[in-house]
């Protein structure tokens, strides 16, 4: 199991998650990564169980901590998912997909779209991590305003994490170009 990314600001227990579209520890595939780096854009398929009884919630996150920013890259960020929402279909981060619950609310990535964009590292800096992190929440909804950036969320979901599930995959540039 992959260890929590986010374990330096407090541990909390682990639950599982999965994906039909990448496994952890390996590359992504061709469709997560971005249209100009030769991918579609397209979230994975994610599933996961085992999260506490108290969860009221959810939040799933996309976040690449080695882009040459300095700060990372966030590339998809989530919230207020019902806890009745245990899996999320390839294609719920596109633009005006339907996949998400109307409760459900997307923050502005990196590039301002409020929608799932797919990696895209600049040649010259290695492999990166892609971290797919499903947060139990605490709290049936997280009142942010929705142009919040998702290091708002993630600030948020400091307070009222329960536990998390890690599934981290890799991408290098020219890798959708590569399967």
């Amino acid at each position: 199991m992959t260890q929590d990314p986010l374990a330096r600001f407090g541990e909390v227990p682990q639950f599982t998650l999965t994906s039909t579209d990448m496994v952890d520890g390996h590359p992504l595939s061709a469709a997560q990564y971005g249209v100009d780096a030769g991918g579609e854009d397209l979230s994975p398929e994610l599933s996961w169980s085992g999260f506490p009884a108290g969860t009221k919630s959810f939040a799933v996150t996309m976040y690449d901590p080695d882009a040459p920013t300095g700060s990372g890259f966030w590339h998809w960020a989530v919230g207020n998912l019902p806890v009745s929402v245990t899996k999320l279909p390839a294609g719920a981060g596109g633009p005006g997909s339907s996949a998400l619950p109307p409760e459900a609310f997307t923050l502005p990535n990196e590039t301002r779209q409020a929608s799932f964009v797919g990696a895209g590292p600049p040649p010259g800096t290695g492999t990166h991590r892609y971290q797919f992190i499903v947060h139990a929440v605490d709290v049936d909804t997280l009142e942010l305003d929705p142009q919040s950036t998702p290091a708002v969320l993630g600030f948020n979901l400091h307070f009222h994490t329960l536990a998390r599930a890690v599934l981290e995959a890799t991408g290098v540039a020219g890798g959708a170009t590569a399967h």
